[in-house]
């Protein structure tokens, strides 16, 4: 069986690479002008720690109103719907006097934060103009995640759900999925699209990813992911495949607690991480970490994010990735419900992860890390190593 994988898989690579006509095959998301090592230490040299710092962390906007955040820190259960009815959708003089002192890498918008294009277009303006200068990012997968796609304020091009597109078993309609989505994101102003879902849905009573992957089958799903990737890409968007090491065979929903998969690292190695090699061979900038627990690869149900045998030695040391390793968002069930943000943002970094999606609470994970700092439990060659990944990013994004 594993032989007859491996058989597949060098064909499915030999189509994407040599056979299709629509997409290139690109072994370095960042080939056409990659910046040079020297020009990216330069740049790390003349960095304060909460400068760097700031670069690991990827926010949404609500983060930076402590006025909002701290009303909701006692209802966490609540705090996303609340946050929901606010609306956040211009930077205020709060976030401005919060972000003087916490510089951030990147800001996440939701579909709450977005109405129509006059108000994202001055949105993404002020955002630009933030200390850190951070990324733009969205999660816009396509069907039933996309927040832009959603938005009856935009005339985009919709898609019924990848697996929907997984189903015709033809990768050009990944590619022109992933390149309309990435052509108008790019109108728009992003940087990074945390899409597509790498995950193989083999368990059918998943109630999280279901039709957001590709396929029930590794093979096509890999086919599928690395033409949306490059689709987006030719567009001008940074695409990042999730959620390593695989979130297709649970059935808990990690927005709001424990999940689990119950697969053998060499059941995964037969299914997920056909996927997710593929996409770390095509050259992936980004891989989003799940949430799940993997008790039969750890020993224990520490989530994956937290793990730094499934991120380092799994994900580095086995599969050979050497780029952007992102979490999940922190404020979801599965971290808030087992950690607190000081916890979570210093666990999740030794653990090996570079960017720490989301905290529930930024300024106090800001704080917990610098406290890890001073202290030692993290050092600042650890979080330089971080900030070389997303340094080298930023520069290729021409940010």
């Amino acid at each position: 069986m594993k032989t007859m994988r491996k058989f597949q898989f060098m064909i499915a690579a030999f189509t994407i690479c040599g056979a299709s006509m629509i997409t290139s095959c690109s072994n370095d998301d960042d080939a056409v002008n990659p910046p040079s090592p020297d020009e990216v230490e330069a740049q790390l040299q003349k960095m304060t720690l909460r400068e760097k710092v700031g670069q690991l962390f990827y926010v949404r906007p609500e983060c930076l109103d402590t006025t909002i955040h701290f009303n909701l820190v006692s209802t966490i259960d609540q705090s996303a719907d609340d946050i929901k009815k606010i609306k956040l959708q211009t930077v205020n003089t709060t976030m401005r006097g919060v972000n003087e002192k916490y510089p951030v890498g990147g800001i996440i918008l939701y579909a709450h934060n977005i109405n129509d294009e006059a108000q994202l277009a001055a949105f993404i303006q002020q955002i630009r103009t933030l200390n850190g200068s951070p990324l733009l990012c969205i999660d816009e997968e396509g069907g039933r995640v996309a927040r832009i796609g959603n938005n009856e304020n935009f005339h985009v091009e919709k898609f019924e759900s990848m697996g929907a597109i997984g189903a015709t078993g033809d990768s050009k309609n990944a590619y022109h999925c992933g390149n309309t989505i990435g052509t108008y994101l790019n109108k728009y102003g992003f940087d990074i699209d945390f899409a597509p879902v790498a995950d193989v849905n083999t368990n059918p009573d998943n109630i999280v990813i279901g039709a957001r992957a590709f396929s029930d089958n590794p093979d096509v799903a890999a086919s599928m992911v690395t033409n949306y990737l490059q689709g987006l890409k030719d567009a001008g968007v940074t695409g990042c495949i999730k959620h390593f090491p695989g979130h297709g065979d649970t059935t808990a929903d990690t927005h709001f607690g424990y999940a689990q998969s119950l697969k053998t690292w060499e059941e995964m190695k037969d299914c997920e991480m056909i996927t997710f090699k593929a996409g770390i061979a095509w050259g992936t900038q980004l891989i989003m970490t799940a949430h799940i627990a993997t008790p039969n690869v750890t020993g224990s149900d520490i989530p994956a994010t937290m793990s730094s045998l499934i991120l380092q030695d799994k994900l580095r040391g086995e599969l050979g990735y050497q780029n952007i390793i992102i979490t999940d968002a922190m404020e979801m069930g599965a971290i808030t419900k087992q950690y607190n943000n000081a916890e979570a943002a210093v666990g999740t970094l030794l653990a090996g992860a570079d960017i720490v999606l989301g905290p529930q609470n930024f300024v106090d994970a800001f704080d917990a890390v610098i406290k890890a700092v001073e202290d030692g439990t993290l050092t600042e060659e650890r979080i330089n190593q971080s900030v070389r990944r997303i340094l080298k990013l930023k520069k290729q994004i021409g940010r």
